[in-house]
């Protein structure tokens, strides 16, 4: 079987060799026609077009936009079942990139890589598609929304799209290692991400006379300095929550103290167990503190997404691929991120690995998130090597895993509702 991954991974590097300049075109393209989450139609039209070409099926995902396609034997015929996945959606930010391919749509960008992760996966699928002894199916998955909160990762597990498959891979940029370096790390590589909102009330009054009322700015400082410190003593700290504010609004006047202030911040945790018990905690303390200064308290608490954590099986497979692919230099471990992703939705239905593609090509780091980010294209290829050689890999692992259970074809999902 060792033989079989390093001749169908020779070949898969063959073709990405062969097809650089048409893979760095189709980024060039996705780059310059961003899209919003669930508005991805164009792009959506774009890969389907590019899947059908190569004479695969894709089908839509129930959300409109977004597709999945098998590549391989399919439902129904032999062999494990992998999962590669990619997100679609751009930012609402502005391209500040003087280049050929600034995006054309204004207060738009793929400011985080997506076009990257898109051109990847839809590289590896064409790649795939050429090889005719795989030994199983690869289920390439277009995601919409991964920017929203919690993440169109949920759609797609409610849709049944995971059933039946062994694992999941994908890879994320990273600005902070340089081209043709592959970023590994087992267990939490993100941090689950919610958000909180606290609105205090109170009567108001005059500066002069804080003793007649409630001193709603006195209140929210206390909020701002107490609370964190308050939760670094109710949780193991080895489950990384934290609580960042990064808004606070109250009053007008100098000389007034204020019927209403606000703090807006986000709750971050990297242990699952933790972020299953984040809300019911940070209500509580939240109230424990407001309730000494007489204050009226609101708590608007949304669950965003939970952390990735990459599975050991998993991650060893995407290591012997990136082994393949760039050699022991170009392997390092990755630290932990307390951004947050929603690939961590797919995790409950299967195993799970996320792995950090370099794009830095020199110069200053073009951090994500930003209208300057942009790429050294030459990680596109080393991408599409990777995931198609872990598919490869993986497939190779599971063969002889029963299919007794396998999901329907893919834009026919069994009839659920895993939300």
């Amino acid at each position: 079987m060792t033989s079989l991954v390093e001749r169908l991974g020779t070949t898969v590097d063959g073709w990405t060799a062969a097809h650089a300049q048409q893979l760095v075109a189709v980024r060039r393209h996705l780059h310059a026609h961003p899209e919003l989450a669930y508005a991805e139609f164009e792009t959506t039209s774009f890969l389907e077009q590019k899947l059908r070409d190569a004479g695969l099926s894709p089908k839509r995902l129930p959300t409109g936009t977004g597709l999945v396609v098998d590549v391989g034997p399919g439902p129904g015929g032999d062999g494990p079942v992998v999962v590669l996945r990619g997100d679609i959606d751009a930012l609402p930010l502005p391209d500040l990139k003087e280049v050929p391919y600034a995006s054309t749509r204004e207060g738009m960008c793929h400011a985080c890589g997506h076009d990257v992760h898109t051109t990847v996966v839809l590289g590896a699928a064409l790649a795939l598609a050429e090889l005719d002894d795989l030994p199983g199916t690869v289920r390439c998955v277009f995601q919409p929304a991964e920017e929203t909160v919690p993440g169109g990762a949920t759609e797609v597990v409610a849709a049944g799209v995971l059933d039946g498959a062994s694992r999941a891979f994908a890879v994320h940029c990273d600005p902070a290692i340089p081209v043709g370096t592959v970023g590994l790390r087992t267990g939490a590589i993100t941090a689950a991400c919610d958000r909180i909102d606290v609105v205090l009330t109170g009567p108001g009054g005059h500066t002069a006379r804080p003793q007649l009322t409630v001193d709603l700015v006195d209140a929210l400082g206390r909020l701002i300095t107490d609370l964190p410190g308050l939760l670094s003593r109710q949780v193991d700290p080895r489950s990384g929550m934290s609580v960042v504010w990064g808004a606070v609004s109250a009053g007008v006047a100098a000389n007034a103290i204020p019927q209403r202030g606000q703090l807006r911040g986000t709750v971050r945790v990297l242990d699952r167990d933790a972020w299953q018990s984040a809300e019911e905690l940070l209500r509580t303390l939240v109230e424990r503190v407001v309730a000494a200064t007489g204050a009226g308290v609101e708590v608007d608490y949304v669950r965003g997404v939970p952390p990735v954590v990459n599975d050991p099986r998993a991650v060893a497979l995407l290591r012997s691929a990136a082994l393949d692919t760039v050699g022991p230099d170009g392997v390092r471990p990755t630290p932990q991120s307390m951004g947050g992703e929603d690939f961590g939705w797919f995790a409950d239905v299967l195993p799970i690995a996320l792995a950090r593609l370099g794009t830095h090509g020199g110069g200053p780091p073009l951090d994500l998130h930003r209208g300057t980010f942009d790429v050294d294209e030459r990680a596109i290829g080393v991408g599409v090597r990777l995931l198609a050689r872990t598919a490869l890999h993986a497939l190779v692992a599971d063969v002889g895993t029963p299919s007794e259970g396998r999901s329907p074809a893919p834009g026919r999902p069994a009839p659920r509702d895993r939300r």
